[in-house]
Parts: structure tokens; C-alpha cells; sequence
């Protein structure tokens, strides 16, 4: 019964570290217009650019709540994706998108808004 237990809490802690490392997505830096702040480097070469981008290789922006705002990608099919011109993150008409001009997270006046030459803009998550 010992052995047993003893494997089975091994077990069990190699699960939890296996999980805890698949879910830690990495700080890759905020996206930003403003010139005094280090922009978010891509991820891997072309990942923003990258036309067949979709939500497992590409980065993701969050605000700075915590709430998902796309993937970086310039994938116009991408339902998730900031290029996508009919979808939730990608569409100028969404309140929750960063190419909104008048929305939160669009606006050049916004302090977290990528397009604010002088705010902080939105952290960037990649793996």
C-alpha cells in the first residue's frame, strides 16, 4: 500500500508540473506605437505577419485585465485573429477590438491602447 501511494503521488505531482508548464503562456512584451517603450518582439520570425497564423502559434494579446483581445496574426480568416475585418477582435465596429478608433482598446487616447504614441499598450503572451 506504501509503494502505491508513494507512486501515485509521484504520478500525480509529474501531471500537475506537466500541466503548470503547458499553461504558462511567455511575457513576450507589450504591443505599442510609443517610441520610449520596448515593443513586443514577435515570437518567432514573420508570427505577426504570418498570413496562416491561427490560435495555436500565435501570440496573444491580452488587456491589462487579463481579458483575451486576439491573436497577432495577419490571418484575415482567423476568428480570434486582429486581421480578421468581420470578427470580434479584428472588426473596427467591436467594442473589444484594437482597431476600433473609438473603442477602449483602439483609440490613439486610450492609456492601454496599441495605438496610443504614448500609452503603454497591451501585454503580448506567445509559447
Amino acid at each position: 500500500m506504501r509503494v502505491t501511494l508513494l507512486s501515485l503521488s509521484f504520478a500525480l505531482f509529474g501531471l500537475c508540473a506537466a500541466d503548470a508548464a503547458f499553461a504558462q503562456p511567455n511575457y513576450l512584451g507589450n504591443w505599442t506605437r510609443n517610441p520610449y517603450l520596448p515593443a513586443a518582439p514577435p515570437q518567432l520570425p514573420g508570427t505577426f505577419s504570418n498570413p496562416y497564423g491561427g490560435d495555436a502559434g500565435s501570440p496573444k494579446l491580452y488587456d491589462n485585465e487579463g481579458n483575451f483581445h486576439g491573436n497577432l496574426n495577419s490571418n484575415p480568416y482567423d476568428p480570434n485573429g486582429v486581421s480578421n475585418p468581420y470578427g470580434r477582435y479584428g472588426s473596427p465596429y467591436s467594442p473589444d477590438s484594437v482597431n476600433n478608433p473609438y473603442g477602449q482598446f483602439g483609440s490613439q487616447y486610450s492609456p492601454q491602447s496599441p495605438n496610443n504614441p504614448y500609452g503603454t499598450g497591451m501585454p503580448v503572451y506567445g509559447r
